[in-house]
């Protein structure tokens, strides 16, 4: 992978692109009004339908009872949250929060298609910004969203100061793959998600960035480590797919 933290702190990465903080945020969030209503489908085409296997097999692998209280950040069209519900109960509640408005309206109401309206509230908020008191929550997931983040150490920070002590931070994202599928993998990044995003989308720009953030992302090691300069302890992860997709996870003793 190229270099994946941008050293002037003024810039981050938008793609290959290097621009403000605030540029992108505002261009991430352009990105993801425009795929919003096809948001879903093209995970599905994408990935081959496998994003849906990774995510229950990510929620499951958290040690959720069911009084905890959980913030989903990212929580984009909600399937995350919807895995989350079924693991609460009693005094249980989820926090849905997603910076885009249109991707959070389509969640809750895909939501309440499904009849979960109860132990849940839905935020709007950037990940960097999160407007809940210390120690609030028993964990934090966010699932494929941080690499679309403007600042990925000021989102660490933020969970960390929300998570009750023994809590846990739960990353689900798309990472470094083994040398042994990456040729190929990179020519699927660069050259088949663009042209999926043209033909079933209509929308070849936003598919473009997206395939470019994921290359621009964090490897595992380098976040294990950010995640360790910020506190998080027992800091590990867990490749799935070669590789191609990472769960991280570290806690807050």
């Amino acid at each position: 992978m190229k270099e994946k933290i941008n050293k002037d702190n003024n810039f981050v990465n938008f793609g290959y692109k290097k621009v403000t903080q605030k540029q992108k945020e505002e261009l991430v969030n352009s990105v993801f009004t425009d795929v919003t209503n096809k948001y879903d489908m093209m995970n599905d085409i994408m990935s081959f339908g496998a994003h849906r296997f990774w995510k229950k097999f990510f929620i499951d692998s958290i040690n959720i009872r069911q009084s905890d209280y959980i913030l989903d950040l990212a929580s984009g069209t909600g399937d995350i949250a919807a895995l989350l519900s079924k693991k609460i109960k009693d005094k249980g509640h989820i926090f849905a929060c997603d910076n885009n408005i249109n991707m959070l309206n389509l969640g809750r109401d895909r939501l309440i298609d499904k009849g979960i309206v109860q132990k849940i509230s839905y935020i709007q908020s950037s990940a960097e910004n999160i407007s809940f008191a210390n120690n609030t929550f028993n964990h934090v997931t966010i699932s494929f969203g941080l690499r679309n983040t403007f600042d990925m150490k000021k989102v660490l920070h933020s969970i960390y100061k929300v998570l009750k002590p023994g809590g846990s931070i739960n990353i689900l994202e798309f990472s470094e793959p083994e040398k042994i599928i990456s040729p190929i993998y990179k020519k699927y990044l660069n050259n088949v998600i663009p042209l999926m995003g043209k033909l079933f989308a209509d929308d070849e720009k936003s598919y473009r960035y997206l395939s470019e953030s994921i290359e621009m992302h964090p490897g595992q090691s380098q976040l294990i480590k950010m995640m360790e300069d910020v506190g998080f302890e027992i800091c590990k992860y867990n490749n799935l797919m070669f590789g191609v997709v990472a769960i991280h996870r570290g806690y807050k003793i």
